[in-house]
């Protein structure tokens, strides 16, 4: 193809994005969807007039791997962490946790005692499917009251971390031939955990000090790269790495009630701050493009036969009644005072994409099932994704007044809690 009509293209593709993130901010229709569609429409027309994505296989696993990092850095540098806000977080980690775990079960029985799968196969396959993507449910809980938008940004974000490391300390276990919850293995990987936190910290302490040091204007961009070095390592060395993105994102965002003394005493707070509203509009901007890109491209894998197979609709259907059903009845335990806005928000999409999709490569061949398919995880993540977008309508046509109080009050507090900050400063 003519090096004019891709550019053409791409830039089409993402003023295109861009349309559709508006238009989803005005009617809270998710914008994944329409980024998905566009690209089964591309596919079906490419495949009429006989073009192809040559590499498309590796392309979606190396962008999907680069948003994870970049939702999950993003994720963290919009949590603020403080006294106030430790009783949602406790909230947020706990239902992330828990939710996960239900999930996790539930799925598993179903696939073994109705699929008829190993345990190991139905447990990396129900994995990928019990993650909240905090990309797709951080934007729709904006129609929510402040207190359930927070809980939604803590629980998905943990959702994102806890559902990730489980998968691949599960895929470890399996691969090896070791117990899944047997005491040494569970040991070792809290000991992992504890080894990660020290070594994120001391990593963190020279990001810092690079920022500090780094006197041109081109440096967020070498602080990525550096991330994602990390994170390949340590995915090498099988380590939970992505902690090591989040507690960085954490640091950076709360670095003046943090950060240790030790490293407070070497860097300069003041520049530090100033410096993390450029990285986080960097941040931003690159989620966008990666996100935009992974979900043209994913769109572009399908093939409208995916929407034939009936049964794909009855398994896709039974996995998202599991998902609501246990997520419910959570709800109904610990959340009864925002049961009706947050037991609809329960999205899944990049990460169960990405999980799945390094369950297809050959390295994991035996943990595959063609009853649980790409076809199956489409639908169910647009499953998810149309139940989440009925639920924040049906809450925001409840609430209207009870929001914009709310809102009222919370721009309130924020600004106190500025005029307490600059105070103390």
């Amino acid at each position: 193809m003519d090096i004019i009509y891709v550019l053409i293209i791409i830039s089409l593709l993402i003023i295109f994005s861009y349309l559709f993130d508006a238009f989803a901010r005005k009617t809270k229709f998710p914008a994944v969807i329409l980024l998905m569609g566009t690209g089964i429409v591309a596919r079906a027309l490419s495949d009429y007039f006989g073009y192809q994505i040559e590499y498309l296989d590796q392309i979606i696993p190396v962008m999907g791997t680069i948003g994870l990092i970049l939702i999950v850095l993003e994720g963290a540098l919009e949590l603020k962490v403080n006294r106030e806000k430790l009783s949602v977080i406790l909230r947020g980690f706990f239902a992330a946790f828990i939710i996960l775990l239900l999930n996790v079960v539930g799925l598993t029985l179903f696939f073994q005692h109705s699929l008829d799968m190993p345990g190991n196969v139905a447990v990396m396959n129900a994995i990928p499917l019990s993650i909240i993507s905090s990309a797709v449910a951080i934007p729709s809980a904006a129609a929510l009251l402040p207190l359930d938008k927070e809980f939604i940004v803590y629980e998905s974000t943990f959702s994102d971390i806890l559902g990730i490391m489980m998968f691949n300390y599960s895929l470890k276990q399996f691969t090896s031939g070791g117990d899944l919850l047997g005491f040494q293995p569970l040991s070792l990987l809290l000991l992992e955990i504890g080894g990660i936190i020290i070594a994120s910290i001391f990593i963190t302490w020279l990001l810092f000090e690079l920022i500090e040091s780094i006197d041109q204007k081109v440096k967020f961009f070498l602080i990525l790269a550096l991330l994602i070095l990390v994170y390949a390592i340590g995915k090498k060395l099988h380590l939970p790495s992505l902690v090591t993105i989040f507690i960085f994102g954490v640091f950076l965002s709360n670095s003046t009630s943090l950060l240790p003394e030790f490293i407070r005493k070497y860097v300069s707070l003041k520049k530090a701050e100033e410096g993390l509203h450029e990285f986080h509009i960097l941040t931003a901007e690159s989620t966008f493009i990666v996100r935009t890109f992974f979900f043209l491209f994913f769109g572009f894998s399908i093939t409208l036969d995916s929407f034939v197979d009936g049964y794909n609709y009855i398994y896709g259907g039974i996995v998202l009644g599991i998902m609501l059903l246990m997520r419910l009845l959570y709800m109904l335990v610990a959340e009864r005072k925002s049961l009706k806005s947050l037991v609809f928000i329960s999205p899944r999409g990049l990460i169960s994409i990405l999980l799945f999709i390094q369950l297809q490569t050959p390295e994991y061949a035996q943990f595959r099932s063609t009853l649980i398919n790409g076809k199956v995880l489409l639908l169910v993540i647009l499953g998810s994704m149309l139940v989440m977008l009925f639920g924040t309508l049906s809450v925001k046509r409840k609430n209207p007044e009870a929001d914009a109080s709310a809102s009222e009050e919370a721009a309130l507090g924020e600004e106190l809690a500025m005029e307490d900050v600059n105070q103390e400063s």
